[in-house]
């Protein structure tokens, strides 16, 4: 409920469902189907003389359960190390594995945020130019963009953004294939984003800016002029400003394919 970590918290919540005794589970079927099960129990209770396929079923799986056992020493002594392994497999078929979303948790919230403009001519620091912010589904960009639900699906692009502002965009290239394609009028591209001001007509020059982000405070003035969000932008820009011809090579040596309109 509170994780909000989408398709995390199923693979949570799933395999714990297998811990319930039938008995509470048993609602979701019919009276039918109970009665049926019921008496397949009640004729293995009473039988004395069990056939050779129970004695195998038994016998797999206590083989499967000693080899779940015997594969799991190194991931109890990985959880119990003070160096944990994240998203690590410990053996060559992955039966056993250790699944995390994070290592630790981050004390703050830096965004990466595109911006397109229609100037003709910019300059280095485009203080000049009028530029428009592209919207994602979830990420925070509009200080008056509500944070949502995530589920039962991932936003993936909005996911790689977060990741993004950890790093610089030399380290997440996609960055510059968004970016070509925002440029190129792609209209692929629409349906990942909240709001494109730049669908119809693609910009001239697009660029990104780094925020750093936090949560207004209850009743503030901000909070009530419905602002979720202050930001503060920091120092340096995160992508500097590009146009088409600057990098459609970029795009194209990277084997990428550049959207050419059909006006």
């Amino acid at each position: 409920v509170s994780g909000n970590l989408s398709f995390l918290n199923w693979l949570t919540l799933i395999p714990a469902i297998f811990c319930f005794d039938d008995k509470s589970l048993a609602w979701l079927f019919s009276s039918a189907t109970r009665h049926r099960v019921f008496e397949i129990q009640q004729h293995w209770l009473h039988t004395k003389t069990k056939p050779l396929g129970w004695y195998i079923r038994q016998a797999s799986s206590l083989a499967l359960a000693g080899l779940l056992v015997y594969l799991s020493v190194p991931v109890v002594q990985n959880l119990l190390s003070s160096r944990q392994l994240m998203n690590t497999s410990f053996d060559c078929f992955r039966i056993v594995n250790t699944y995390g979303a994070f290592g630790s948790v981050t004390k703050e919230r830096t965004e990466v945020v595109l911006e397109g403009t229609y100037n003709s001519s910019v300059d280095q620091s485009g203080e000049r130019a009028q530029w428009l912010e592209i919207e994602f589904k979830c990420k925070p960009g509009s200080v008056g963009h509500r944070p949502c639900l995530i589920s039962p699906y991932h936003y993936r692009l909005d996911w790689l953004m977060w990741f993004a502002a950890f790093q610089s965009y030399q380290h997440n290239p996609w960055l510059l294939n968004l970016a070509g394609k925002i440029l190129a009028g792609d209209p692929s591209v629409n349906s990942l984003l909240a709001h494109n001001p730049f669908a119809e007509i693609p910009p001239k020059y697009v660029r990104a800016v780094h925020y750093h982000y936090q949560y207004t405070e209850l009743g503030s003035e901000a909070a009530g002029r419905g602002e979720w969000w202050t930001r503060r932008l920091l120092h340096k820009p995160y992508l500097p400003i590009v146009a088409e011809e600057q990098l459609r090579p970029v795009i194209e040596a990277q084997g990428w394919h550049w959207y050419t309109r059909r006006d």
